[in-house]
């Protein structure tokens, strides 16, 4: 509480919450775009072996399986972490 004599109180300066969190605020169609565009369809479907990325692939019908399926969208998340390790290897060359 403040009084005439003291000022109020200040709020914490607001920072990022997970600043060394490369996934922070990237959503999961940011990552499947990335991967497909990366990638290709194809070689997606073979690296991460699930039926939306291998018959009739699209963001809309992955994103619906990859939200309800925790152990397919940890892989996708692990994929999109590799490819961009990758492009940052292939940026220094």
């Amino acid at each position: 509480m403040s009084t005439p004599d003291t000022p109020p109180p200040t709020p914490p300066a607001s920072k990022p919450t997970q600043p060394r969190n490369p996934l922070h605020g990237v959503t999961l169609e940011a990552m499947v775009v990335g991967l497909a565009d990366y990638f290709g369809w194809d070689e997606l479907g073979r690296q991460i072996p699930i039926r939306c990325f291998q018959i009739d692939p699209s963001v809309g019908s992955s994103l619906k399986f990859l939200r309800k399926t925790p152990w397919a969208r940890e892989k996708v998340e692990s994929l999109y972490l590799f490819m961009l390790r990758d492009q940052r290897r292939n940026a220094q060359e």
